[in-house]
Protein backbone atom coordinates (compact mmCIF):
# COMPACT_ATOMS: atom_id res chain seq x y z
CA UNK A 1 0.00 0.00 0.00
CA UNK A 2 1.65 3.69 -0.86
CA UNK A 3 0.75 5.68 2.36
CA UNK A 4 -0.64 9.19 1.42
CA UNK A 5 0.71 12.04 4.05
CA UNK A 6 -1.22 15.52 3.66
CA UNK A 7 1.10 17.95 4.09
CA UNK A 8 -1.16 21.18 6.15
CA UNK A 9 2.17 22.48 7.07
CA UNK A 10 1.46 26.28 7.65
CA UNK A 11 -1.96 26.31 5.92
CA UNK A 12 -3.91 26.14 9.16
CA UNK A 13 -2.65 29.88 9.25
CA UNK A 14 -2.39 30.00 12.92
CA UNK A 15 -6.17 29.25 13.66
CA UNK A 16 -6.43 26.03 15.74
CA UNK A 17 -10.12 25.50 14.74
CA UNK A 18 -9.08 25.85 10.57
CA UNK A 19 -6.51 22.92 11.58
CA UNK A 20 -8.45 20.58 13.15
CA UNK A 21 -10.43 20.88 10.18
CA UNK A 22 -7.30 20.01 7.84
CA UNK A 23 -7.26 16.85 9.92
CA UNK A 24 -10.91 16.02 9.94
CA UNK A 25 -10.12 16.81 5.60
CA UNK A 26 -7.39 14.32 5.84
CA UNK A 27 -9.17 11.64 7.69
CA UNK A 28 -12.71 11.90 5.41
CA UNK A 29 -10.66 11.62 2.72
CA UNK A 30 -8.46 8.50 3.84
CA UNK A 31 -5.03 9.62 3.87
CA UNK A 32 -3.08 7.94 6.56
CA UNK A 33 -1.21 10.86 8.50
CA UNK A 34 -1.78 14.61 8.44
CA UNK A 35 1.22 16.35 8.84
CA UNK A 36 2.34 19.88 10.64
CA UNK A 37 5.39 21.49 11.52
CA UNK A 38 6.89 22.93 14.55
CA UNK A 39 9.30 25.78 14.53
CA UNK A 40 10.00 28.66 16.35
CA UNK A 41 10.12 32.01 14.45
CA UNK A 42 12.34 33.43 16.44
CA UNK A 43 15.13 31.33 15.66
CA UNK A 44 15.15 32.92 12.14
CA UNK A 45 17.47 35.58 11.13
CA UNK A 46 16.08 38.69 11.24
CA UNK A 47 16.45 39.23 7.56
CA UNK A 48 14.53 36.43 6.54
CA UNK A 49 11.73 37.60 4.80
CA UNK A 50 9.38 35.40 5.99
CA UNK A 51 10.14 36.04 9.55
CA UNK A 52 6.82 37.85 10.54
CA UNK A 53 4.80 35.26 8.72
CA UNK A 54 6.49 32.27 10.41
CA UNK A 55 5.32 33.86 13.92
CA UNK A 56 2.02 34.07 13.05
CA UNK A 57 1.59 30.71 11.71
CA UNK A 58 3.99 28.79 14.37
CA UNK A 59 2.47 25.90 16.83
CA UNK A 60 3.56 25.96 19.97
CA UNK A 61 4.01 22.16 22.02
CA UNK A 62 0.42 23.02 23.79
CA UNK A 63 -1.37 23.53 20.09
CA UNK A 64 0.83 20.06 18.82
CA UNK A 65 -0.24 18.14 21.55
CA UNK A 66 -4.42 19.60 21.36
CA UNK A 67 -3.63 18.37 17.21
CA UNK A 68 -2.34 15.32 18.22
CA UNK A 69 -5.37 14.81 20.51
CA UNK A 70 -7.78 15.36 17.70
CA UNK A 71 -6.09 13.14 15.21
CA UNK A 72 -6.68 10.18 17.89
CA UNK A 73 -10.66 11.26 18.11
CA UNK A 74 -10.29 11.10 14.36
CA UNK A 75 -8.19 7.73 13.84
CA UNK A 76 -5.50 9.40 11.63
CA UNK A 77 -2.20 9.41 12.14
CA UNK A 78 -0.18 12.22 13.19
CA UNK A 79 3.07 13.43 11.70
CA UNK A 80 5.18 16.66 12.48
CA UNK A 81 8.18 18.21 10.58
CA UNK A 82 10.92 19.23 13.20
CA UNK A 83 13.10 22.11 12.83
CA UNK A 84 15.65 20.93 15.31
CA UNK A 85 16.34 18.41 17.98
CA UNK A 86 14.69 20.35 20.96
CA UNK A 87 11.27 20.29 18.94
CA UNK A 88 12.25 16.66 17.85
CA UNK A 89 12.22 16.12 21.63
CA UNK A 90 9.10 17.52 22.45
CA UNK A 91 7.56 15.08 19.82
CA UNK A 92 8.90 12.41 20.79
CA UNK A 93 7.80 12.84 24.13
CA UNK A 94 4.41 14.10 23.57
CA UNK A 95 4.01 10.37 22.13
CA UNK A 96 5.06 10.52 18.31
CA UNK A 97 6.05 7.33 16.81
CA UNK A 98 7.14 8.66 13.77
CA UNK A 99 9.00 11.61 12.28
CA UNK A 100 9.58 13.85 9.13
CA UNK A 101 12.57 15.64 8.42
CA UNK A 102 12.39 18.37 5.71
CA UNK A 103 15.02 18.65 2.48
CA UNK A 104 17.10 21.09 4.29
CA UNK A 105 17.47 18.84 7.47
CA UNK A 106 19.52 16.30 5.47
CA UNK A 107 22.96 17.73 6.79
CA UNK A 108 21.45 17.91 10.46
CA UNK A 109 22.86 14.48 11.64
CA UNK A 110 22.36 15.31 15.42
CA UNK A 111 18.90 15.49 14.19
CA UNK A 112 19.01 12.85 12.43
CA UNK A 113 20.76 10.41 14.94
CA UNK A 114 18.29 11.55 17.30
CA UNK A 115 15.54 10.80 14.82
CA UNK A 116 16.92 7.06 14.54
CA UNK A 117 17.34 6.72 18.22
CA UNK A 118 13.54 7.26 18.90
CA UNK A 119 11.33 7.06 15.64
CA UNK A 120 9.47 3.98 14.49
CA UNK A 121 9.42 5.54 11.13
CA UNK A 122 11.44 8.31 9.85
CA UNK A 123 10.02 10.03 6.19
CA UNK A 124 13.19 12.27 5.40
CA UNK A 125 12.78 14.45 1.79
CA UNK A 126 15.60 14.49 -0.56
CA UNK A 127 15.71 17.69 -2.12
CA UNK A 128 18.68 20.64 -2.59
CA UNK A 129 20.74 17.48 -1.62
CA UNK A 130 23.81 16.11 -3.13
CA UNK A 131 24.30 12.44 -3.40
CA UNK A 132 26.77 12.49 -1.06
CA UNK A 133 23.97 14.53 1.29
CA UNK A 134 21.83 11.39 1.18
CA UNK A 135 24.93 8.93 1.34
CA UNK A 136 25.99 10.15 4.45
CA UNK A 137 22.11 10.99 5.87
CA UNK A 138 21.20 7.53 5.12
CA UNK A 139 24.31 5.65 6.53
CA UNK A 140 23.07 7.34 10.00
CA UNK A 141 19.77 5.47 9.80
CA UNK A 142 20.32 1.89 11.16
CA UNK A 143 17.03 1.68 13.75
CA UNK A 144 14.40 3.51 12.52
CA UNK A 145 12.60 2.36 9.20
CA UNK A 146 13.09 4.82 6.44
CA UNK A 147 11.35 6.16 3.95
CA UNK A 148 13.57 8.20 1.44
CA UNK A 149 11.02 10.94 -0.18
CA UNK A 150 12.22 12.31 -3.75
CA UNK A 151 11.47 15.70 -3.73
CA UNK A 152 12.45 19.13 -6.14
CA UNK A 153 12.53 22.04 -3.81
CA UNK A 154 10.64 24.45 -6.22
CA UNK A 155 7.07 26.46 -5.51
CA UNK A 156 5.54 25.60 -7.21
CA UNK A 157 7.19 22.73 -9.38
CA UNK A 158 7.32 22.76 -13.26
CA UNK A 159 6.46 19.38 -14.41
CA UNK A 160 9.06 19.06 -16.74
CA UNK A 161 11.22 19.07 -13.58
CA UNK A 162 9.77 16.73 -11.51
CA UNK A 163 12.16 13.79 -12.41
CA UNK A 164 9.55 10.77 -11.35
CA UNK A 165 12.67 8.15 -12.17
CA UNK A 166 15.04 9.38 -9.66
CA UNK A 167 12.39 7.28 -7.20
CA UNK A 168 13.70 4.36 -9.16
CA UNK A 169 17.86 5.37 -8.34
CA UNK A 170 17.04 6.26 -4.56
CA UNK A 171 15.53 2.64 -4.29
CA UNK A 172 18.32 0.88 -6.35
CA UNK A 173 21.02 2.80 -4.57
CA UNK A 174 19.73 2.73 -0.95
CA UNK A 175 17.33 -0.40 -0.88
CA UNK A 176 14.96 1.42 1.41
CA UNK A 177 11.68 2.43 0.94
CA UNK A 178 10.87 5.26 -1.37
CA UNK A 179 8.43 8.18 -2.11
CA UNK A 180 7.51 11.41 -3.32
CA UNK A 181 7.39 14.95 -1.96
CA UNK A 182 4.81 17.08 -4.75
CA UNK A 183 5.13 20.71 -4.93
CA UNK A 184 3.50 20.71 -8.19
CA UNK A 185 -0.24 21.94 -9.86
CA UNK A 186 -2.95 19.45 -9.08
CA UNK A 187 -2.43 15.87 -9.28
CA UNK A 188 -1.05 14.26 -12.05
CA UNK A 189 2.76 14.13 -10.53
CA UNK A 190 1.77 12.38 -7.09
CA UNK A 191 -0.69 9.82 -8.99
CA UNK A 192 2.20 8.71 -11.90
CA UNK A 193 4.34 8.49 -8.59
CA UNK A 194 2.02 5.86 -7.16
CA UNK A 195 1.71 4.08 -10.56
CA UNK A 196 5.53 4.18 -10.80
CA UNK A 197 5.30 2.27 -6.85
CA UNK A 198 5.89 4.58 -4.60
CA UNK A 199 5.52 3.78 -1.35
CA UNK A 200 4.59 7.10 0.11
CA UNK A 201 3.10 10.10 -1.36
CA UNK A 202 2.73 13.65 0.21
CA UNK A 203 0.72 16.33 -0.83
CA UNK A 204 -0.22 20.03 0.45
CA UNK A 205 -3.37 19.77 1.52
CA UNK A 206 -5.95 23.08 2.22
CA UNK A 207 -9.83 24.53 2.92
CA UNK A 208 -9.04 27.41 -0.13
CA UNK A 209 -6.29 28.08 -2.24
CA UNK A 210 -6.98 31.38 -2.22
CA UNK A 211 -6.35 31.78 1.24
CA UNK A 212 -3.05 33.86 2.32
CA UNK A 213 0.41 32.27 2.18
CA UNK A 214 2.76 30.54 -0.68
CA UNK A 215 1.48 27.15 -0.26
CA UNK A 216 -2.40 27.02 -0.89
CA UNK A 217 -1.98 27.12 -4.58
CA UNK A 218 -0.03 23.91 -4.94
CA UNK A 219 -2.37 22.40 -2.38
CA UNK A 220 -5.44 19.85 -2.93
CA UNK A 221 -8.59 21.20 -1.70
CA UNK A 222 -10.80 18.43 0.18
CA UNK A 223 -12.34 17.03 -3.48
CA UNK A 224 -8.97 16.83 -4.79
CA UNK A 225 -7.07 14.69 -1.89
CA UNK A 226 -10.65 12.57 -1.85
CA UNK A 227 -9.78 11.66 -5.54
CA UNK A 228 -6.19 11.97 -4.99
CA UNK A 229 -6.44 9.02 -2.11
CA UNK A 230 -9.34 7.05 -4.67
CA UNK A 231 -7.09 6.81 -7.42
CA UNK A 232 -3.90 6.03 -5.41
CA UNK A 233 -6.06 3.01 -3.61
CA UNK A 234 -7.02 1.83 -7.17
CA UNK A 235 -3.55 2.56 -8.79
CA UNK A 236 -2.15 0.80 -6.09
CA UNK A 237 -4.37 -2.13 -6.29
CA UNK A 238 -3.60 -1.97 -10.65
CA UNK A 239 0.18 -2.70 -9.99
CA UNK A 240 0.15 -6.01 -8.72
CA UNK A 241 3.51 -7.85 -8.63
CA UNK A 242 6.59 -7.80 -10.05
CA UNK A 243 6.26 -11.35 -11.52
CA UNK A 244 3.92 -12.77 -14.39
CA UNK A 245 1.73 -14.93 -12.98
CA UNK A 246 -1.96 -15.95 -15.13
CA UNK A 247 -5.05 -15.39 -13.82
CA UNK A 248 -7.91 -17.85 -13.21
CA UNK A 249 -9.95 -16.53 -15.74
CA UNK A 250 -6.90 -16.40 -18.05
CA UNK A 251 -6.26 -20.56 -17.80
CA UNK A 252 -10.13 -20.98 -18.46
CA UNK A 253 -9.44 -18.73 -21.81
CA UNK A 254 -5.92 -20.62 -22.31
CA UNK A 255 -7.51 -23.98 -22.40
CA UNK A 256 -10.84 -23.12 -24.52
CA UNK A 257 -8.57 -20.73 -27.32
CA UNK A 258 -5.70 -23.44 -27.12
CA UNK A 259 -8.60 -26.36 -27.69
CA UNK A 260 -10.18 -24.14 -30.64
CA UNK A 261 -6.76 -23.56 -32.38
CA UNK A 262 -6.11 -27.27 -32.48
CA UNK A 263 -9.22 -28.51 -33.68
CA UNK A 264 -8.97 -25.62 -36.47
CA UNK A 265 -5.43 -27.08 -37.16
CA UNK A 266 -6.61 -30.35 -37.62
CA UNK A 267 -9.82 -29.48 -39.81
CA UNK A 268 -7.05 -27.52 -42.07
Amino acid sequence: MCLIIAEAGENHLGDMGLAQRLIDTARDAGADYVKFQYYAAQDCSDDDPEKEWFGRVQLDRVKLERLMGHCRKRGIEFLCTAWDEDKARDLFDLGCRDLKLASFHIANHALLRLANARARRIFLSTGMSAVADIDAAVRLVDRAELYLLHCVSEYPLPEERVSLKTMDWLRRRYGCKVGYSDHTLGLLAPLAAVARGADVVEKHITMSKTAPGTDHILSADPAELHMLVAFARRLTSMLGEETKIMTEGERKNQLFLRQRFSHGRKAA
